[in-house]
């Protein structure tokens, strides 16, 4: 498997089938005198600034923790462990609720979207 070609920007989802997102980066793990082990697949804009250098990556990383508090100044990370299925999609065995990749979404429907005339 080629994992920058197989995996990054493939569709995840939750093992309800909820889509989830994109896979924007990949983390691994460096070990002394072994391959590289991948420890987690990594999610949203932060990473994706940082796709396209360091400072975007920072400045996305500023814009979420002041829009969304501390915890959302970190990129969404699922456990490579947690892979069910590598297909068209990637299955985690996650249930997307029990995260806070849906924070910002479920906030813009509360906030935003639930007060437009007609939009509810």
């Amino acid at each position: 498997m080629k994992l920058l070609r197989d995996i990054l920007d493939k569709q995840v989802v939750d093992r309800e089938q909820v889509k989830i997102g994109k896979v924007d980066g990949l983390v691994a793990e460096l070990r002394p005198g072994e391959p590289p082990k991948i420890v987690a697949v990594e999610l949203g804009s932060i990473t994706l600034g940082r796709r396209l250098g360091e400072r975007p990556g920072r400045w996305m990383a500023r814009v979420a923790a002041r829009l969304g508090g501390k915890r959302h100044a970190e990129p969404h990370r699922i456990a490579w462990n947690k892979v069910r299925d590598i297909g068209v999609d990637i299955e985690f065995d996650i249930d997307v609720r029990e995260t806070a990749i849906f924070d910002w979404q479920d906030w813009l429907r509360d906030h935003v979207i639930g007060r437009i005339p007609g939009a509810g």
